[in-house]
């Protein structure tokens, strides 16, 4: 990847990761949620109810994912779990309309807009009050009213023609192999710019193959979608730095699990929970920093070895929040992100500037 390679210098680079399963969905859910299975909320979901948005016009937390389709556990790794609804992460378009039926009729005046919103809000408060403690229907109030303010606000923020010639292309947006995911790298950093707290940005999908998935025919198609990638990413970072917001975003490239050292009959590598490795750029975390080891075959992690709640500790340590204090009751058990009892989850302060 010479583009990412080009920025090498703003990565930390994490070789000593390890998970608990080789399932897809398990494992998927596991990096997501920090655990196995099914229904608890995602990491973006956590960091949205710790810390709220800082644009009152915009979800907290924003998914982009391929037009194609979804990954082996569709929107369940998105999902706000038992939080509340408000804090379920909003699915982006990145091609149109960034959300349907978001743009107003051209009868309705911006005036008449703003008058209608006022009277419903009013009506809404009025049912609200009525059926205290409905985290849910609050939470459908709000979306319906975020949904209003967004009409204006995410259709400016999402307008890839305001940026320069220049920009576009640095992205890709040129060359059909990355136009897709080089524009939903772009309108991640107009949402972060914008005050998004948590954005998802998913890999583009290939109909000929699972991509990062390479049972067999590994060195075409795993060469296929580098090239899809390689650019837009790096010049998501690069950015990201020149604008000066690196220092305060952190940036996350990451699978949910690694792949063995030996190749299978179709030329091509099974799934290994073991080891894998992690990319993170920005947000205080060490610059030009390579972090850990496997074994000499590749098979296992054995030199400072990072965990997944390992990860989400740290993570969540460098936007201010203290992973064993960022709690939500839930039947009665005190539920944590990283669950640091069960997993033993620290604040990996060797990555950290």
């Amino acid at each position: 990847m010479p583009h990412l390679a080009g920025v090498a210098d703003d990565l930390c680079l994490i070789r000593s990761m390890f998970t608990e399963n080789n399932n897809h969905p398990f494992a998927l859910n596991m990096l997501q949620t920090g655990k196995t299975f099914n229904g608890r909320p995602a990491m973006g979901s956590w960091i949205g109810y710790a810390l709220g948005t800082e644009n009152q016009d915009l979800p907290c937390y924003i998914v982009l994912r391929d037009p194609g389709g979804y990954n082996t556990s569709g929107k369940m790794v998105w999902s706000c779990g038992w939080l509340p609804a408000v804090y379920q992460g909003t699915e982006f378009s990145s091609s149109g309309s960034p959300v349907l039926h978001l743009n107003p009729s051209r009868q309705v005046t911006c005036e008449s807009q703003q008058r209608s919103r006022r009277f419903l809000q009013r009506l809404n408060q009025g049912h609200l009050d009525s059926h205290p403690g409905e985290t849910e229907l609050e939470a459908r109030i709000q979306n319906f009213e975020l949904a209003a303010r967004m009409q204006l606000s995410a259709s400016q923020v999402l307008d890839l023609s305001r940026e320069t010639a220049a920009t576009r292309h640095r992205y890709g947006l040129d060359n059909p192999a990355t136009a897709g995911y080089g524009t939903r790298c772009l309108m991640a950093r107009r949402l972060v710019e914008s005050g998004v707290r948590f954005v998802q940005v998913f890999p583009p999908l290939d109909p000929s193959f699972q991509p990062w998935d390479n049972h067999s025919n590994l060195k075409n198609d795993l060469s296929k979608i580098c090239g899809y990638v390689d650019q837009p990413s790096a010049a998501l970072i690069s950015d990201l730095k020149e604008r000066g917001l690196l220092e305060n975003v952190i940036v996350m490239w990451t699978g949910e699990f690694g792949r063995l050292p030996i190749t299978e009959g179709a030329n091509g590598r099974d799934h290994n929970r073991h080891a894998f490795s992690t990319l993170m750029a920005g947000g205080g975390f060490k610059a030009g920093h390579i972090h850990g080891a496997t074994d000499e075959f590749g098979y296992k992690s054995v030199e400072n070895r990072v965990s997944v709640p390992d990860l989400h500790a740290t993570i969540l340590h460098q936007l201010g929040i203290d992973h064993t204090k960022l709690t939500f009751v839930h039947s009665g058990r005190p539920e944590r992100l990283t669950d640091p009892e069960v997993t033993g989850a620290r604040v990996v302060s060797e990555l950290l500037s």
